[in-house]
């Protein structure tokens, strides 16, 4: 009687087995997707504040070179500090390609008694001046994705980039000092 049950057992066991195969398969390709859908997002998070941590640490060192400084390096403030935001974007603004994508700005201040828009001044020979602002950008940059998006069954892979800008600005720091200028934008 043992052996008629226990066998009994055994086939219920076997037709668990197939659902335990096609639940797996019900789980596993939503978690997929979702851990991909996690991955790129987090790729995109990252690549943000690469780049804003590579144009603030950029504008932090040009608003307090010196012109000693440039002359030392035989160069001059725009070329420092876009080689200092290029160095800080760890490899996602390689080359010249990604050097021709940070762009430097200067704007005189408006007067304390108006409300008016800082005016750009990067025409000027003394845009650099001290009490100017400098501002450091990223544009132009995009970010493919890790894996295409797909939304639907009956359309295409998205596999567009996604746009990225970062940009920081500050007050240049007195100096007697002035270093030459360089070309900008």
């Amino acid at each position: 009687m043992a052996t008629t049950s226990g066998s009994k057992g055994g086939r219920r066991g076997d037709r668990r087995r197939g659902a335990e195969v096609l639940e797996f398969t019900f789980v596993f390709l939503p978690l997929l997707c979702m851990i991909l859908a996690f991955l790129d997002i987090a790729w995109a998070i990252f690549a943000k504040s690469t780049l804003n941590y590579a144009v603030h640490t950029g504008l932090r060192y040009g608003i307090t070179i010196t012109g000693a400084q440039a002359t030392a390096a035989n160069s001059d403030l725009a070329a420092m500090t876009k080689a200092r935001v290029q160095q800080s974007s760890i490899g996602l603004l390689a080359g010249s390609a990604g050097l021709a994508k940070i762009k430097i700005h200067f704007y005189a201040p408006p007067s304390p008694s108006t409300n008016a828009p800082p005016t750009l001044v990067d025409a000027a020979a003394d845009a650099n001046k001290p009490f100017n602002i400098m501002q450091v950008s990223v544009e132009g940059f995009t970010l493919s994705p890790l894996v295409p998006r797909i939304f639907s069954w009956n359309s295409p892979a998205d596999k567009s980039s996604t746009p990225i800008a970062a940009t920081s600005y500050d007050m240049i720091e007195p100096s007697r000092d002035l270093p030459p200028k360089g070309t900008v934008p």
